[in-house]
């Protein structure tokens, strides 16, 4: 039996289970989201509907789907239903719930439903707008015409919602992007606005949104490492959507004006949703530690051919690796005034613990979705910071990124991207793999670590020139080429 509005009185759940409540189904859609992904569903969704239950918020979510890949009949067929479930340790104590989400009201595709997207934005209970498209998604995209059905980009699609709101004469909304960019609501507001002007649009409409609208920078931090895989399902139902995550969670927004507060009501319900005038402190610490580590420790895990980072954290070598780069080169290079050293290991203790959960199942393979852009987000302002603070070279971060472009050699199949490692092939999924495989095919193994550390264009600076880090990176790649990802590992340790 498929999960459903209609079979939710048929079902047999587990003891336990936190079933939706029968007026949840008549709240008015108040969110707009941008996006079906894990991350969403197994956060922002969460929240949203625990404050539903406890008829805090009292509103439902219209997600839009942007990407050309997949459809909403899943979500169609489930009326948006899916099982969430919670495993893994807090406070020494074992987690294990299940929660049936009904956050999510619809599901609309921008490609063939735009025009019923429209009709959301000028409807006066949607108050709230999230997103979470990756760390490209928030870009500018010359040439991207709003008057299209739909706009191209994000931010193009946004930018036509907007203005539909505005020539309604609606107030605007709270805007909460949550990809892991730093001050990701005020780069969000900028694109807008340059292509609102980019589209020759009025200037009180322009007025109107950068002054009627609150654009809010957000930090989440949640392990939601995707579908829930049918050896954890403690249940006999369908459910194609379903997920798993860990306890923890944290979904810090940036905001001091009260109407926000007002607006995201549902933060009342959960302590993991803070609002707060300055974020930059969780920011950091997520944005560097958690993610900072995971990226830098992808490649590896995937070269040395261990699947999961539950897996990695028992491998001596490779939790060895992630433990000491963590600690003793991620963690300095973050400290200042407002952030101690002791306090960034003290979080990174908590991270380790989450690394570990037996109930999680991470692929590294998924955490390097991107890989490219999220080094240079997540990774490069900490070597930046290394090198202001000390001059030697952070070695293990100097391993982690020769495994990163190790990664990225490949082969075209049609217009995907392919690696291999151990004997085994695996899918790269960047935008910018066929550059990074043409680099590798003009200059090989010898010169290829100078040629992507000195290319501006991937991270907006010049590799090079940091003392040290291109000799450092060329001796790891060597010890990778040479011996493998595991024997290098080791002689790096």
């Amino acid at each position: 039996m498929k999960l459903t509005k209609q079979t939710l009185q048929e079902i047999e759940f587990p003891k336990g289970t936190a079933v939706p409540p029968s007026n949840v189904f008549n709240l008015p859609e108040k969110v707009l989201q941008f996006g079906t992904g894990i991350l969403l569903r197994g956060l922002i969704d969460y929240f949203i509907d625990k404050a539903n239950r406890q008829g805090v918020f009292n509103g439902r979510v219209v997600v839009i789907k942007s990407t050309d890949r997949g459809g909403a009949d899943e979500f169609q067929e489930q009326d948006g239903l899916y099982t969430h479930v919670v495993r893994g340790i807090q406070e020494g104590k074992t987690v294990d719930q299940t929660i049936v989400n009904s956050s999510i009201s619809r599901v609309l595709s921008a490609k063939s439903e735009w025009e019923e997207i429209m009709k959301c934005a000028v409807n006066p209970d949607i108050e709230v707008i999230v997103s979470n498209t990756t760390e490209v998604g928030i870009a500018l995209l010359d040439g991207d015409k709003i008057t299209a059905k739909p706009p191209t980009s994000f931010p193009g699609k946004l930018l036509a919602i907007l203005q539909a709101r505005y020539t309604a004469g609606l107030p605007g909304f709270v805007i909460v992007p949550t990809e892991l960019i730093v001050d990701n609501g005020q780069k969000l507001k900028d694109i807008v606005l340059t292509l609102a002007k980019q589209n020759q649009l009025d200037t009180a409409l322009i007025k109107w949104i950068s002054e009627a609208n609150h654009f809010c920078s957000s930090l989440v931090d949640r392990i939601v490492p995707g579908k829930l895989p049918d050896t954890d399902r403690n249940f006999d139902y369908a459910d194609d959507l379903a997920i798993l995550s860990e306890p923890y969670s944290l979904w810090a927004i940036e905001a001091s004006d009260p109407k926000v507060n007002e607006v995201l009501s549902f933060a009342k319900a959960d302590k993991g949703v803070v609002i707060a005038p300055d974020i930059t402190k969780y920011r950091e610490l997520k944005l560097r530690l958690l993610n900072g580590t995971h990226t830098l420790s992808s490649g590896i895990g995937v070269l040395a051919g261990i699947e999961t980072v539950k897996e990695g954290m028992k491998d001596n070598a490779l939790s060895g690796f992630i433990e000491t780069l963590m600690m003793q080169e991620l963690a300095p290079a973050i400290s200042g005034p407002s952030l101690s050293v002791d306090e960034a290991r003290s979080y990174g203790q908590t991270v380790l613990d989450r690394f570990r959960n037996p109930f999680i199942q991470h692929k590294w393979l998924s955490i390097t979705l991107q890989y490219s852009s999220k080094i240079k987000m997540r990774d490069l302002p900490i070597l930046l910071k290394h090198y202001e603070q000390k001059s030697d070279v952070p070695s293990l971060f100097a391993l982690g990124f020769a495994a990163s472009i190790c990664f990225m050699k490949s082969e075209a199949k049609g217009s995907e991207y392919y690696g291999t490692a151990n004997g085994k092939e695996y899918l790269i999924q960047d935008d910018k793999a066929g550059y990074l495989s043409d680099l590798w095919k003009k200059y090989g193994a010898e010169k290829i670590a100078n040629a992507v550390l000195r290319d501006e264009s991937l991270w907006s600076a010049d590799l090079t020139r940091l003392p040290g880090f291109e000799k450092d990176v060329t001796e790891k790649l060597s010890l990778i080429s040479s011996g493998g990802m595991r024997a290098a590992l080791q002689t790096v340790l």
